[in-house]
């Protein structure tokens, strides 16, 4: 069974696998990082010094200062501030996975058209041959004439 695993593991896409969620654990904390110390700070100054991630709502008939001092009395708060820094974070995350999809599927369909033809398939046994034969390997049928 543990032969059996590590063949599993060793396998070539199950390691593409978990570097791509290595590095995409990675790119989510750049882009984490990215949205809430760059981004939202210049639209928060555009917006009266507005700081998103101190947004909430409590829930309890008690008001505080700012978000760390309610979570310190231990009041219950909607922190929609943080959700929005959150929202924004995926939202850059799947365009760039999109824009890094999309790129992919270009090159990958250009490799794809200029591959030049080099078989063809024979008309009576259908097996695959090269397209200079003149005689079937398969089923030694003449094929020059297709």
């Amino acid at each position: 069974m543990f032969k059996e695993f590590k063949e599993f593991a060793m396998r070539g896409n199950v390691m593409d696998m978990a570097v791509g969620i290595v590095i995409g654990g990675a790119f989510g904390k750049i882009i984490s990082s990215f949205v809430s110390d760059i981004l939202m700070p210049p639209i928060g100054m555009l917006m009266g010094g507005l700081d998103f991630s101190n947004l909430y709502l409590s829930l309890s008939l008690k008001t505080f200062d700012s978000l760390m001092k309610a979570k310190e009395a231990g009041a219950p708060t909607l922190n929609y501030g943080v959700f929005l820094n959150t929202v924004i974070d995926f939202l850059i995350v799947a365009a760039a996975i999109f824009m890094v999809v999309k790129g992919l599927n270009k090159l990958t369909k250009q490799a794809k058209m200029s591959k030049p033809v080099l078989t063809k398939d024979c008309l009576f046994c259908l097996s695959e041959i090269p397209i200079k034969a003149i005689r079937c390997a398969h089923c030694t049928a003449d094929v020059k004439a297709e």
